[in-house]
């Protein structure tokens, strides 16, 4: 398995750093501030306000918590202003991974993820420099019952959605990134129950990793995910899941 399906496969299994509170409280709320200061503080007419919102509440968050991020996003409280960036990277064999960053010191990001790259065999490259190698799509979960192919097909065609498939016991629904939210509402107002929204990054082809690249690799991923700057990251790495489940043990 390859690219988001992996890493989230390789998140569950070694409880990764957003299963630590405050860590996952602090990554909500440069995300809630930075989508307010973009799109305004009306999670109605935001679709990204919305979406923070909604995993913040999921992960019970005090309402006056993503009350005050929303006021610090929209200039109501004085509150950091944090940058969007994008690195580029390879690690072990050469898989590429594109490190989705938001920062209010650029160059103090760069010098630690750099660092961090090259401590597991790894080099940070240019902005943005394996950007090519990744799709921007929409990833939409939705539970098994109550839904079944065909539905999900004709609630959410019109709205812009593009495949179905199963993994596990979800199905996953794929579209344009910029159909993500439309979709989204199209399948709950058809009473589907969606219990996970959101855009992601899909390498269009993988690299295979066994043995010490794989090992290397994992302890590289956990280092970046660890980063307080990270906000989430995509590589196009294949690995089996038995190694990834005797390399967690």
């Amino acid at each position: 398995m390859s690219g988001h399906s992996k890493w989230a496969s390789i998140k569950h299994k070694k409880g990764a750093a957003d299963a630590k509170r405050g860590k996952l409280f602090t990554r909500l709320i440069k995300e809630i501030t930075t989508a307010a200061r973009i799109g305004g503080g009306d999670p109605s007419g935001n679709p990204r306000l919305r979406k923070a919102v909604d995993e913040a509440k999921g992960a019970n968050m005090p309402a006056d918590n993503i009350d005050r991020a929303i006021k610090k996003g929209t200039g109501e409280l004085e509150g950091t202003v944090y940058e969007e960036v994008d690195y580029g990277g390879t690690g072990p064999a050469g898989v590429m991974i594109l490190v989705e960053a938001m920062t209010d010191n650029r160059n103090r990001t760069v010098s630690e993820l750099r660092k961090i790259f090259s401590k597991h065999n790894g080099n940070l490259g240019e902005t943005a420099s394996v950007d090519w190698m990744f799709k921007s799509e929409g990833r939409i979960e939705l539970s098994r019952e109550g839904a079944d192919e065909d539905g999900i097909m004709e609630a959410g065609m019109d709205a812009g959605l593009e495949d179905i498939s199963e993994e596990g016991d979800v199905w996953v629904a794929t579209t344009a990134a910029s159909s993500l939210y439309a979709v989204k509402e199209a399948l709950e107002g058809a009473g589907m129950e969606v219990t996970k929204a959101e855009l992601v990054r899909t390498p269009q082809s993988t690299v295979r990793l066994e043995g010490r690249d794989a090992e290397v690799f994992l302890k590289l991923c956990d280092a970046i995910e660890d980063h307080g700057d990270v906000q989430n990251f995509w590589d196009n790495s294949e690995i089996d899941d038995e190694v990834i489940a005797k390399l967690s043990s």
